[in-house]
């Protein structure tokens, strides 16, 4: 795909020799990078229709939060929780504020988001519901993706993302994605939560039948169970919404936030509950020497303020409907299916044709850079600052690339 003479194979080459293989990148090397464009080492561009997973919803280098990151590397990077910083009280307000709840707690990956909800819902559980110790239970759906770590994959499907790392932590029950009478028909005495994407993103971009989300709140409004909203990938306006839950009037108990709340400056992330949840917290049981620090707090404070102009909600509304008519019209011209909700999109491409990772290949070869996931299904999630003639080119390149 590149010439020889060029930089670019030696860098994929060094990176390879001295890194762990917990992924494979297409043979791409990345030097910089301006709102939805990225310039390779060789200086060639490409139209970024990945985002860093949705890390970086605003574009690269966003410059309002480019520079509230620059002021406050002058002032101040890192305290600890052990003092108070003057950037941390405006942070959980206002993002408290954007999620309707009374309280915030900020850590650093999606992962430790989900983590930190994990241990809530049981504390929950056992202080307020009454559980019996030692038996909190959690409903989570097959297909899911909530992070890597040793209690997250232990209720995995992803034999990939599962296998060999037991022994697993107990406490979860897995169910259909989708299936609302299988996930009340999961729920217990000991049930403390129920635990969802409201789209699976690393699945493909699934969104679940209308009226789901809706139920799972009802259900668990009913039987006295948390419902916990992952919302790293689809939440802070992806969808064409705020929060994906937000398209059925759903309204969780606990947000769990990440990705592009750090602007794809700084890993930020966060949960946010009203105090009868989040306060069975007492100090001590929880913390991170790096949640919420002064950087952080700047950078997701401009994040969150862009967030409630409402404007990237709107262009992810507008802009997907634009997205979905392209996509749909490949339907039967390579593609085998298609799901869209705001600039998000998983796309099934028929398998005969080619696999999902050779449509990504050819796709950067023609200088669009997206990703594939589950064999023939790939992702395109562009920043929300993507404009229609940039749809227009990763529609028409998509095209040529299914056309062979």
């Amino acid at each position: 795909m590149v010439d020889d003479k060029l930089r670019t194979p030696g860098a994929v080459r060094d990176a390879e020799r001295w890194t762990a293989h917990n992924y494979h990148p297409l043979p791409v090397v990345i030097s910089s990078a301006e709102g939805a464009w990225l310039t390779d080492v060789d200086g060639r561009r490409y139209l970024d229709c990945l985002a860093g997973y949705s890390a970086l919803n605003f574009g690269h280098r966003h410059p309002q939060l480019i520079a509230a990151a620059h002021a406050q590397l002058d002032r101040l990077t890192l305290t600890s929780r052990a003092f108070i910083h003057d950037q941390f009280a405006d942070f959980c307000r206002e993002l408290a504020e954007l999620c309707g709840k009374d309280l915030v707690l900020p850590m650093n990956t999606g992962a430790e988001a989900v983590e930190t909800g994990i241990k809530v819902a049981r504390k929950w559980g056992y202080q307020v519901k009454g559980v019996a110790a030692g038996q909190a239970n959690i409903v989570v759906a097959e297909g899911n993706f909530h992070g890597r770590t040793t209690t997250i994959v232990s209720f995995s499907t992803d034999e990939d993302a599962r296998a060999d790392f037991g022994p697993y932590t107990p406490g979860f029950t897995v169910v259909p994605y989708g299936d609302l009478d299988a996930l009340t028909a999961a729920i217990n005495e000991n049930t403390v939560a129920v635990l969802l994407e409201p789209i699976q993103g690393e699945q493909g971009v699934v969104v679940p039948p209308e009226g789901y989300l809706p139920g799972v709140r009802q259900v668990c409004t009913e039987r006295n169970v948390l419902f916990i909203a992952d919302e790293i990938q689809s939440g802070l306006g992806r969808t064409g919404a705020t929060f994906a839950c937000d398209h059925e009037g759903v309204v969780p108990d606990m947000y769990l936030l990440g990705k592009a709340l750090g602007g794809g400056i700084v890993p930020v992330s966060a949960v946010a509950a009203n105090a009868d949840v989040l306060g069975v917290l007492k100090p001590g049981q929880h913390g991170s020497t790096f949640g919420g620090n002064p950087l952080a707090c700047a950078v997701a404070i401009e994040v969150v303020r862009l967030l409630a102009t409402g404007e990237f909600q709107r262009r992810s509304a507008e802009l997907g409907e634009r997205l979905r008519a392209g996509l749909e019209g490949l339907l039967g011209k390579g593609l085998v299916g298609v799901r869209v909700r705001g600039l998000w999109a998983g796309l099934d491409i028929d398998p005969a044709l080619m696999s999902g990772r050779e449509a990504c290949e050819r796709l950067a070869a023609r200088g669009v850079l997206a990703k594939d996931t589950h064999g023939s299904t790939i992702r395109l999630a562009p920043p929300l600052v993507i404009t229609e003639e940039e749809i227009d080119l990763a529609v028409a390149q998509l095209t040529e690339v299914l056309a062979g």
